[in-house]
């Protein structure tokens, strides 16, 4: 009847609210209040309680001005209330948002390429991290670094409303130009408050200039992905740097899912790094990938792309992996475009990077994925560092499940990249 009362009755809410708010400085108070105003503030209380029980609104509303007179009068009141309140409130509130990133949704930056084009990593252009350095060939590498000089001098920074809904798609822009002639003397690293990239400088010619708020650059460096060379002269009034650098997905992760049922193949899942034995693996990161292997599965990896699963192959019809084997088996595998999955017969044919599966050489390799381990891969087979190099990794690893993109607003914004 009391809860049928607090609904019908806004009377009845806000003694309750008061009721609630003098019973908790009570407590807080009671080993140095004396006796005599304990029981004063106690006997309002129980008489408001009446009231409430009674159901009458005139008694509430004077039972409530009764304990709120009391409590003034015997409880000692706290100093900067307002300041405390909203102290307690901000605490609450951290409180609450740690209990949902624990236990139900955790935000997850993505930034590399390795599951392009599914869901994307930080891109820039032009972006000097493609040039195959590993090649040894000059006249190869030549081409590349004029090919990013040719995108540099053709980017257009917007301006006005284009700039903003540039933002809106997580694109931003870094334009600097040398203040003086001189050399490249230093460029630092960003200097960072809590998520918040704040400034950059570069140094050339005696003079450092400052890029405020630059942008995510993921894994790479400024340096790195414009091509910075220390020592590099440059004429005042040259573009130095002069990049748009898209931003990688930020997305939620389900933590709750697996709590109640094993991951299932095909699955996007995000996995800390740790126990993963590999000399290039940090062991303090979390990757994205694809789940391709449950414990104790044997994998081969065809020269036709596809995956082969205890002896069953692997296609467009196996649930999560449509877009992954729905490449034409005609056209060669390419960066950032759905290609299957690429072993080292086929890396070697198509000239990729020459060491991108040392665990699956040849077609006719079995891995053993033995034990409580998960094996993963990246949807962007060219460009992706997974258990292709490095085997499986433990169950316990697995943190939740790709579950929706909140920003950048593109295309894949929401639910259902799969």
């Amino acid at each position: 009847m009391t809860i049928l009362r607090w609904f019908m009755s806004k009377a009845v809410r806000e003694a309750t609210a008061v009721a609630k708010h003098y019973r908790r400085l009570l407590s807080a108070q009671r080993d140095v209040l004396a006796p005599v105003a304990i029981g004063a503030v106690q006997a309002k209380l129980d008489g408001l309680a009446a009231a409430i029980g009674e159901g009458h609104t005139g008694k509430i509303r004077l039972a409530a001005e009764e304990l709120q007179f009391a409590g003034e009068k015997n409880l000692k009141p706290y100093p900067h209330a307002a300041w405390r309140e909203n102290v307690e409130v901000l605490l609450v509130a951290l409180a609450v948002a740690m209990g949902i990133r624990t236990f139900f949704l955790q935000p997850f930056k993505i930034p590399t390429g390795s599951m392009q084009p599914t869901l994307f990593g930080v891109q820039s252009v032009p972006d000097y991290t493609k040039i195959d350095l590993w090649t040894g060939d000059q006249s190869r590498i030549d081409s590349e670094i004029r090919e990013q000089a040719r995108a540099s001098a053709a980017l257009e920074i917007p301006n006005g409303w284009a700039r903003v809904q540039a933002w809106l798609h997580g694109d931003s822009y870094i334009h600097f130009v040398a203040p003086n002639d001189g050399v490249i003397e230093a460029v630092s690293g960003p200097m960072k408050f809590l998520i918040f990239n704040i400034k950059q400088t570069i140094t050339i010619g005696g003079t450092t200039q400052t890029i405020w708020f630059p942008p995510d650059l993921g894994e790479q460096t400024l340096m790195r992905r414009a091509g910075l060379v220390p020592g590099h002269f440059y004429h005042k009034g040259e573009d130095v740097v002069k990049l748009k650098v898209s931003a990688g997905d930020h997305l939620f992760v389900d933590r709750l899912t697996y709590n109640f049922r094993k991951p299932v193949r095909g699955e996007i899942i995000v996995f800390a790094t740790k126990g993963i034995d590999h000399p290039q693996m940090p062991q303090d990161q979390f990757y994205i990938k694809r789940l391709v292997a449950l414990p104790d599965e044997q994998v081969q990896i065809g020269d036709d792309r596809h995956l082969i699963i205890n002896g069953v192959r692997l296609d467009a019809g196996t649930p999560h992996f449509a877009r992954v084997y729905g490449f034409n088996p005609d056209q060669p595998p390419k960066e950032s475009q759905f290609s299957g999955h690429v072993n080292g017969t086929v890396a070697h044919t198509y000239g990729l990077y020459p060491n991108l599966a040392p665990n699956f050489p040849d077609a006719a390799t079995i891995y053993h994925n033995d034990g409580n381990r998960y094996m993963v891969m990246g949807d962007n087979t060219c460009n992706s560092f997974d258990s292709r190099a490095w085997g499986g990794f433990p169950a316990e690893n697995v943190i939740g499940k790709s579950f929706f993109v909140y920003w950048p607003i593109t295309e894949r914004f929401g639910w259902g990249n799969e």
